[in-house]
């Protein structure tokens, strides 16, 4: 029979540890809540591998224990708690209260006290004991019969220790690591040690004569002048950080384990206290047998399949209800190549309907294209720019989109981890587990689509569909709350069409050039190799941080920089700074570059080129950002090089379709600065615009204070660092790294700027008091972004905060024109039906695939939509290039 098992949580370790390892999350309501997430995350994930038939959570208790009593400089320089972390103790107590889990706390004590004094009791009833703790001093509790864990990376990983672990980790037993401690000491907790006694002495001692006691008794026989003068000057510290360091199991506590029995949660408490700490994803942790009896859903997983007999009934209903949600499904996650499985059509009256569409669809396009592209027939659906390059892929141009709830939910949302159908669902209709992750299985082997059965796939998409329907109401009416129905409705609702046109088409790839090129990077990094070879008089792997190090400061004694656990840090700023002490260090960082360059630029993209296309169509990422700006991935073109020239000739790949076809380039002057004018109101900045001045160096002849004609190209280059920076919200520190200057005269610059644009500063200091009294800042369309940073008391956390308040309506506002002018640039072409097509945005930049009898129309369209797509208080340029390449357009 198996022994019973109780499980003891060392809870402030656990908190704490969960605090420093993940991101300071927050509520909307400024509510600090990632070590509570994290400890969550732990306890669960222990209870469902370890099955426990008792649990408990133990406390430190506020103010001092007996070891003060023993030592007044016990734990003294101890930095005091930060505030973000404080608020959360209270809260995850009312938690364990609600999942009916015991937490002791006790005056006098610590929690390895009250853990070490279960543990005996655990033992004496003979309980398998299994203790949970960020705290390496639990170590000395192991036995044959207790186990433990200690949190590793984090708190997402667990080591197991029990007695023979220990003996063959560290080749004593845990009771002599408590001896160890005496020796060695704990800075941690400020347990003085005896002086010059390390781990490796420490445990060479112990091996020896086994105990502290031993050691004294034999103190005569101990080699080394040194460590034996230590070990007599400091006996008494010796045998008092023992004292300090040893775990009580003996604490006067009346409890007998019937009280820390598993028992059912209160989840209806429970529930309530989730939803206000916006924990969705730990919802799912609810019994199967729990339903909330005051909100109900309509969600009933109904669905039937059909085929080409039942297409015209389906139409019927259709045009007779004028709207429907839908949702494909492909046989595993490249929308561009792998094949269609099947569709989900559901109207608001009548259950899911399964098309399977795996082999011919020419009937299925006859039959649905004129219902796709009806303008009179409303769509809805969840990502639905997936959806459309599946359409697009069948030659249907879908028409009137009115709701995706993905990008409804991040407007509303935009810090959310995930946008999930079923994290929707579970915020709004509290069900849960019922989409392709889960119908998948997290943590297994991701089965395709194509291999799940067909009532998988009836149910995935009869959900999907269910929810969709269900939630669009309440998301309307949230957006309508914030303001936001001109953003959501005119920018990006609209721009899920163009998004999902701009990588159904891709951008073409020279593949001789791509190769060409890294030919030649090929060349140089083995010319360079051979070079760091001879310098190096040893041939060594460049690649390794570890052998590379030993090169630079034991082999050539270069000054050490900075150290590493596991020996001398070469990172780039490292390497920055030595590269006057030998020549060998231009060579590494130049193989650095060129290597990285043919990894991830030439061997990277000849790996995504779509075979049947010769593109590269990258996923244009809508939800990723919190300021509203788009990104890419697979590949991510926004970071194709372009500072440097060797980075620049990776765009030589990038090229027109054919010869009748070149590429436009429209790309926004200075917008960021421009809109930082327009919001900030400043009379000098908007003057600068308005007669077209040269921004930088106006700013360089108001920080310097020099006349224009004398400002120097080193001024104008620093003052538009400043400017940029000022955008960002740069610190001092910041500016000072960025232009290699001190940190006084970085602080001059920004001092000075702001004494010349009264208005900027005058911005900076209400923003960040308007995000302070509101708890998010706005955009010009009113994009809301969170910041409960700035509730913080850590002054590091608040001036991070501060940053986002000042630069988000300026980077977002930015995002917002950018976006506008895609979605008007997009439909205007669209409108005149022409050949040419948008393609890529990046940053502040629109190209477009132009054909070449239409390239003066589009210049003319990008031109006038960009420049005009919404109203500054000054103007908004945009530059145009036309090339037969990305390199020419530039």
């Amino acid at each position: 029979m198996d022994k019973k098992k109780i499980i003891i949580i060392d809870g402030s370790s656990l908190l704490h540890r969960a605090f420093y390892a993940l991101p300071l999350l927050s509520t909307k309501d400024g509510i600090y809540t990632n070590g509570i997430y994290g400890f969550l995350t732990m306890l669960y994930k222990v209870q469902e591998e370890k099955k426990p038939d008792y649990i408990c959570v133990a406390f430190d208790k506020k103010g001092p224990t007996f070891r003060h009593e023993e030592y007044d400089k016990y734990k003294a320089h101890r930095q005091s708690t930060p505030s973000e972390l404080v608020q959360q103790f209270p809260i995850i107590r009312e938690i364990l209260d609600a999942m009916k889990v015991r937490h002791l706390e006790l005056t006098g004590f610590e929690a390895d006290d009250i853990a070490g004094t279960l543990t005996k009791m655990g033992e004496e009833s003979s309980l398998e004991v299994i203790l949970v703790t960020g705290d390496k001093d639990y170590l000395q509790l192991a036995t044959d019969n207790t186990k433990v864990l200690i949190t590793r990376k984090g708190i997402t990983e667990l080591e197991e220790f029990d007695r023979n672990i220990i003996i063959e980790k560290y080749g004593i037993t845990p009771e002599q690591l408590i001896d160890l401690k005496g020796l060695m000491g704990d800075q941690s907790d400020n347990i003085p040690g005896v002086p010059g006694i390390g781990e490796k002495t420490g445990l060479k001692l112990l091996k020896e004569y086994g105990t502290i006691e031993n050691i004294y008794e034999n103190i005569e026989n101990i080699s080394g002048k040194k460590l034996k003068e230590n070990l007599i000057e400091n006996k008494h510290l010796a045998f008092l950080s023992k004292k300090l360091g040893e775990i009580m199991t003996a604490v006067p506590m009346d409890i007998n384990f019937e009280e820390l029995k598993i028992e059912e949660p209160d989840w209806e408490n429970l529930k309530r206290l989730y939803k206000e700490l916006e924990f969705n994803s730990l919802l799912g942790k609810f019994s199967d047998d729990f339903t909330d009896n005051n909100e109900e859903t309509s969600i009933n997983l109904e669905y039937s399949m059909i085929g080409e007999l039942d297409y015209n009934e389906l139409i019927d209903t259709i045009k007779k209800e004028g709207k429907f949600g839908f949702k494909f499904i492909i046989s595993n996650n490249n929308y561009i190549e792998d094949k269609i499985v099947a569709l989900g059509i559901k109207t608001q009256d009548v259950p899911t309907k399964i098309i399977y569409l795996q082999e011919d669809k020419k009937n299925f396009i006859d039959s649905f294209k004129s219902i796709f592209e009806d303008k009179s027939i409303e769509k809805i659906g969840h990502n639905l720019k997936s959806d459309i390059v599946i359409l697009s892929r069948l030659g249907i141009k879908i028409d009137n989109i009115t709701f995706d709830s993905m990008i409804a939910q991040y407007l509303i949302n935009p810090a959310q981890s995930s946008y999930t159908i079923n994290e929707i669902s579970k915020e709004y209709l509290n069900i849960y587990g019922m989409d392709e992750e889960s119908l998948l299985g997290k943590g297994k082997s991701k089965r395709s689509f194509s291999d799940l059965c067909e009532e998988e796939i009836g149910n995935c998409l009869s959900f999907t569909l269910d929810t969709i329907l269900n939630v669009e109401s309440k998301m309307k009416e949230i957006i309508k709350e914030q303001e936001m129905l001109d953003l959501y409705y005119n920018v990006e609702l609209p721009l899920v069409e163009v998004l999902g046109s701009m990588e159904y088409y891709g951008f073409k790839i020279d593949t001789d050039e791509l190769k060409k090129l890294g030919k030649e990077y090929d060349e140089e990094i083995n010319s360079l190799t051979t070079e760091i070879y001879t310098l190096a008089d040893v041939e060594f792997n460049i690649n390794s941080p570890k052998q590379l190090g030993e090169i630079l400061f034991d082999k050539l004694s270069l000054p050490i920089v900075k150290k590493t656990k596991t020996g001398y840090s070469t990172d780039a700023e490292v390497l920055d700074k030595l590269k006057d002490q030998h020549p060998i260090i231009d060579k590494v960082l130049r193989y650095r570059q060129i290597v990285k360059l043919k990894s991830t630029y030439i061997d990277g993209l000849l790996n995504l080129i779509n075979k049947d296309t010769n593109r590269v169509h990258s996923s244009f990422n809508q939800t990723i950002t919190t300021t509203g700006r788009i990104s890419s991935t697979e590949p991510n073109l926004q970071n194709i090089p372009i500072r440097t020239d060797d980075g620049r000739k990776i765009r030589k790949a990038f090229i027109a379709e054919n010869n009748n076809y070149v590429l436009v380039d429209a790309d926004y002057s200075q917008i960021e600065l421009r809109v930082l004018a327009h919001i900030s109101k400043d009379s000098k900045l908007m003057e600068a615009f308005i007669n077209n001045e040269d921004i930088h160096r106006k700013t360089a002849s108001e920080v310097f204070n020099v006349p224009k004609e004398e400002v120097s190209s080193i001024m104008r280059s620093r003052a538009k660092a400043v400017n940029f920076g000022i955008v960002y919200g740069i610190s001092d520190y910041g500016l000072s790294r960025d232009l290699n200057i001190s940190r006084k005269e970085a602080k001059e610059y920004i001092d000075n700027y702001l004494k010349n644009y009264k208005m900027v500063k005058e911005y900076m200091e209400n923003i960040v008091e308007e995000g302070k009294e509101k708890g998010y800042v706005e955009t010009i369309l009113h994009r809301r972004r969170y910041i409960p940073e700035l509730k913080a008391k850590n002054f590091n956390i608040k001036s991070f905060g501060e940053r986002i308040a000042m630069n988000t309506p300026i980077q977002g506002s930015a995002a917002d024109i950018i976006k506008m002018a895609m979605v008007k640039v997009y439909n205007e072409l669209k409108t005149r039906n022409l050949k040419s097509r948008l393609i890529l945005q990046i940053h502040d930049e629109l190209i477009i695939e132009a054909e070449k009898d239409e390239i003066e129309e589009v210049k003319d369209i990008m031109k006038n939509v960009m420049e005009n797509s919404i109203k500054l208080n000054v103007p908004l340029i945009v530059d145009l290039e036309v090339g037969d390449s990305w390199y020419d357009t530039k």
